[in-house]
């Protein structure tokens, strides 16, 4: 393979915001069984309580944002949630807070495995290549190697960055590229990207 290419607020875990989603949904279904045997004044204080725990969660949150200079969608919950408090519409609110603690839950889900996946592409990230020279191979660091140098990837290897393959072709695993299964089988001179796995012989 030649050549080479240069190579990445606080919030609550996503198990906290499940967590809150799960109280919030639990005070509903309270606030549901209260209602259908007639306690309307249990029902209703159920429904402001957990829109109230939401709307002081979302606050938080919200104010967190502005002082970093952003602005979310989340605000517009806050103000619709505090909206339906006002004009007597307990179940609206804590409708309102169930979607906005469930938007929020897989908000969090979706960043956390993203910084996962981030964190293990660039922990299994080659901190050596081997480089051709007059002599065989060389190991050297990949902030030594340069465009034009031919690197040669053992079977099993991780292609340490982006280059040209040199050999008849190679085989690679880009699972942790592309989220594809089956290897993937490259001709001479195609693109081969780092991160990628050689799943077959050797190859330049």
């Amino acid at each position: 393979m030649s050549g080479a290419a240069d190579r990445t607020g606080t919030r609550s875990a996503p198990y906290q915001q499940f967590l809150l989603v799960g109280a919030v949904l639990a005070g509903l279904l309270a606030a549901g069984v209260a209602g259908a045997f007639g306690a309307a004044q249990i029902s209703g204080a159920l429904l402001v309580a957990l829109t109230v725990i939401v709307i002081a969660v979302s606050a938080i949150a919200t104010a967190r944002d502005l002082l970093r200079g952003e602005i979310g969608v989340d605000i517009i919950a806050l103000l619709a949630m505090s909206g339906a408090l006002l004009l007597g519409q307990y179940l609206v609110g804590a409708i309102i807070a169930v979607m906005l603690t469930g938007g929020m839950a897989l908000e969090e889900y979706a960043t956390a495995r993203a910084r996962r996946e981030l964190s293990s592409l660039i922990n299994r990230a080659p901190r050596i290549a081997h480089r051709r020279d007059a002599g065989g191979y060389t190991d050297v660091g990949v902030e030594e190697v340069f465009v034009g140098d031919t690197l040669l990837v053992k079977p099993g290897e991780v292609i340490p960055l982006d280059g040209i393959v040199g050999s008849e072709g190679a085989v690679l695993d880009e699972s942790s590229l592309t989220g594809e299964s089956q290897p993937v089988k490259l001709d001479a001179g195609a693109p081969a990207r780092s991160g990628g796995a050689n799943a077959g012989g050797p190859f330049e």
